[in-house]
């Protein structure tokens, strides 16, 4: 159990999360821009519930991300004590994706006790945030959620990419997720990689970290276009979004798809599923692969290298003016004012982020 504070007066939130994700940390900043936060991260299921307890009690607002283990005692502290909590939920605390032949099942609502709990949590929770239409979606129709429990706020996505270059994109196609099974099938991995050699002139790269022995398989059946980097840095993932002239995501689940957007700030055209939440990010700046099919996705990438250099620039509009962070910021910072009773201070007066420990 790890948990950072800092001891400016305001409204004290009690953030949770299992995982540091870079949407999970932007969320953090976002709300120390306005209120005391004390992060908690839950990596494990055993908890110190004494001490949970007299965190809870210490705040005045629990905001969680996913609707799962680390957040269900936190939430249930909250509802005992009359304080008020978040969940931000949208992934595999709402998927329903039963195990197939070619595919692992995923998400908590297939049943048993993670299905209990993540409903449970959801139930305890006063309001509930997705980041997609999508999501809210799978909200009510798998886990039974209240359509007015729900608030749709998108994703902000940071422009770390800027004002696109002139510079010629290379032949390239890229695609970005963890090289383990269910990735395979769940984010169009082997898909992707087969698509590959009916592009022998088009450079492939798999950019993510290797989990499990996927990469053996994926490594069995490549093209020698096809390059697999393992994990990146932040900078290195942005040079390619920077050099490739096609993101792929070949997904059959998707709450959102940041690195699709990602890629779209940096010029990248996206070739998409129409799986979950894809089309609202691509929107019409996309080329729609209608299977996972390896020739039907080829043909979609190579529709996108030949889209004219002016839908690059499209594509990075969409992103500015869908998806910017101070909108979530301001819809986050509204949604911790209706439940506390109190609005964020001033922009004068907003906090500075805490030293982490």
């Amino acid at each position: 159990m790890d948990v950072s504070e800092i001891s400016t007066p305001g409204v004290n939130i009690l953030f949770v999360h299992n995982h540091p994700t870079s949407f999970v940390r932007q969320d953090l900043d976002c709300l120390r821009q306005h209120y005391r936060v004390s992060e908690l991260h839950l990596a494990s299921r055993r908890v110190n519930l004494f001490s949970l307890w007299r965190q809870v009690q210490g705040h005045d607002l629990v905001f969680g991300w996913f609707a799962s283990w680390h957040t269900f005692l936190p939430v249930l502290c909250a509802r005992c004590l009359s304080k008020p909590s978040v969940l931000v939920v949208g992934g595999y605390d709402l998927a329903n994706i039963p195990a197939a032949k070619t595919t692992i099942g995923y998400g908590h609502q297939r049943g048993g006790a993670k299905k209990w709990i993540s409903r449970a949590a959801m139930r305890l929770a006063d309001t509930l945030i997705t980041n997609s239409h999508y999501s809210r979606c799978e909200a009510m129709e798998n886990a039974g959620v209240d359509r007015a429990k729900l608030n749709v706020i998108y994703h902000g996505v940071p422009d770390i990419a800027g004002p696109l270059s002139r510079r010629a994109r290379e032949p390239m196609a890229i695609t970005v997720g963890n090289v383990d099974r269910p990735n395979l099938w769940r984010k169009g991995l082997e898909p992707f990689v087969r698509a590959a050699s009916l592009l022998p002139e088009v450079k492939f790269a798999v950019i993510g970290a290797w989990k499990d022995d996927a990469i053996d398989h994926l490594r069995s059946i490549a093209a020698p276009n096809v390059e697999f980097t393992g994990w990146v840095d932040d900078a290195a993932l942005l040079d390619y979004n920077l050099r490739a002239a096609v993101y792929v995501q070949a997904s059959r689940h998707e709450g959102f798809g940041m690195s699709v957007a990602e890629a779209m700030l940096a010029g990248c055209i996206p070739v998409v599923t129409r799986a979950g939440a894809l089309p609202e990010v691509a929107g019409d700046c996309g080329v729609y692969s209608e299977s996972t099919e390896p020739r039907q996705l080829a043909q979609a990438i190579r529709r996108a290298l030949d889209m004219p250099e002016a839908a690059r620039e499209q594509a990075r509009q969409r992103v500015l003016t869908q998806f910017p962070v101070l909108q979530r910021e301001a819809r986050l910072s509204g949604i911790v004012s209706q439940l506390t009773g109190r609005h964020a201070p001033p922009a004068a007066e907003r906090l500075s982020p805490s030293v982490r420990t």
